[in-house]
This record gives C-alpha cells, sequence and structure tokens, in this order.
C-alpha cells in the first residue's frame, strides 16, 4: 500500500466539513487525528467528541493518533467516535501488549507510535501484535516543523526488522513530509505518509493533492 493521510489538526476548524470533502475530493482514503491532552505532549487539540461529530462527513478510514498518556483508559470512547485505527506511544501505556489486544477485541486495527529517541528494539515481543507502526520523524506535540533526517535510518531499519520477523503491520510516518522530501520517505519503506500543514497550509489544497499522486504514481 502507499497513501497519504492529511492530518486535521492542520486544516481549517471554521469549516472543517469544507476542507473534508476537498480530500475526498482528491481520492485520500485516510484522515489522520491527532489527540493531544498536553500532558503526554505540550499542547492540547480535540478529543472523540470532535471526532464523532465528524464521522457521519466521510467514509475515510479514520486513523486516530493518540497522543496522550494512559490510553487504555480511552480507548471505547475512540472506539465508539468512529475509529478505524487507534495508535498510541509505547511510553504512555504501563502495559503496552495489553492495550494492543484491547484495542482489537474491537476489531479495529492497533498501531504503537515510536518517538525520535525511542529505539526500534522496544517492537521486539510485540512485532506479532502490531497493525502499524508510526514513526514520529519530528518530536509530537506541534505541527510544521523539520523533518529529523536521522529518521530516514529508522525507517529502513523497521522495514527490514519487519522482514526478518516476518510481521505485517503498516509503516506510517509523521512529521516534516512535504512534496519535497516524501520520495525519501518512500524509497525508505513508508507506506502511509502523514501530512499536514504541506496539505492544508498549500495555497490550492487540490492541487498539492494531485502532487502528491503523481509522486505516488510514481511507485505504484
Amino acid at each position: 500500500m502507499l497513501e497519504l493521510s492529511p492530518s486535521l489538526l492542520s486544516a481549517n476548524f471554521a469549516n472543517l466539513e469544507a476542507d473534508i470533502k476537498k480530500l475526498e475530493e482528491g481520492g485520500i482514503n485516510y484522515l489522520h487525528l491527532d489527540v493531544m491532552d498536553g500532558n503526554y505532549v505540550p499542547n492540547i487539540s480535540f478529543g472523540p467528541v470532535v471526532i464523532k461529530s465528524i464521522r457521519p462527513m466521510t467514509d475515510m478510514i479514520f486513523d486516530i493518533h493518540l497522543m496522550i498518556e494512559k490510553p487504555e483508559r480511552y480507548i471505547e470512547e475512540f472506539v465508539n467516535a468512529g475509529a478505524d485505527i487507534l495508535t498510541f506511544h509505547y511510553e504512555a501505556s504501563t502495559h503496552v501488549h495489553r492495550t494492543l489486544q484491547n484495542i482489537k477485541s474491537y476489531g479495529i486495527k492497533a498501531g504503537v507510535s515510536l518517538n525520535p529517541a525511542t529505539p526500534l528494539d522496544t517492537l521486539e515481543y510485540i512485532i506479532n501484535d502490531l497493525d502499524l507502526v508510526l514513526i514520529m520523524s519530528v518530536n509530537p506535540g506541534f505541527g510544521g516543523q523539520s523533518y529529523i533526517e536521522a529518521m530516514s535510518r529508522k525507517i529502513k531499519s523497521l522495514k527490514e526488522m519487519r522482514q526478518k520477523h516476518n510481521a505485517d503491520f503498516i509503516i506510517s510516518v509523521d512529521g516534516g513530509i512535504k512534496t519535497g522530501n516524501v520520495r525519501n520517505v518512500i524509497n525508505m519503506g513508508a507506506e502511509l505518509i502523514i501530512s499536514g500543514s504541506d496539505v492544508f497550509g498549500a495555497d490550492d489544497i487540490m492541487s498539492r493533492l494531485r502532487e502528491y499522486k503523481e509522486i505516488f504514481d510514481e511507485y505504484r
């Protein structure tokens, strides 16, 4: 697979429905939803109430990224809000394996996110329980940051690790990705590309989506 998952955090919150419709018209299948609690990361975004309110607007896959402490407390709420994928940070949950199993028990996909300084070997004993691994290529909490170049090695190593263990999960990358560097990220092994400000901050969102599609088509 190779898909773009625009981050709603960078959208126009005064008119979310219009921006969501633009994504649909642009052929986007995934919508990335960043949930921040002001504790795990130094910012606050939105929660299940907002997600539930936009769920009827689209059939896109809701790719929800929980940047919150103790995510296991809120799994059912986000499932009920319309989550298709729930990803949480490795450091945020005391019992990572249990949290993964809990998410999967609702019939949705479960993922783990790794901060830039979090090593890949933390995945060693849960690797076959994962549906998705999200590599943070910036430090989480704020949009508009620059891509950390060392993460290219990490993405490549994750792809090799997946092959070594014969695992089956999506490799997702979030942070500082633009049309100018997305080829490098894809070449390293990324499959689900998160981009916020580069999509919603463009003068013409539809034109920017076409740029991504043209790049992705080179790999299909």
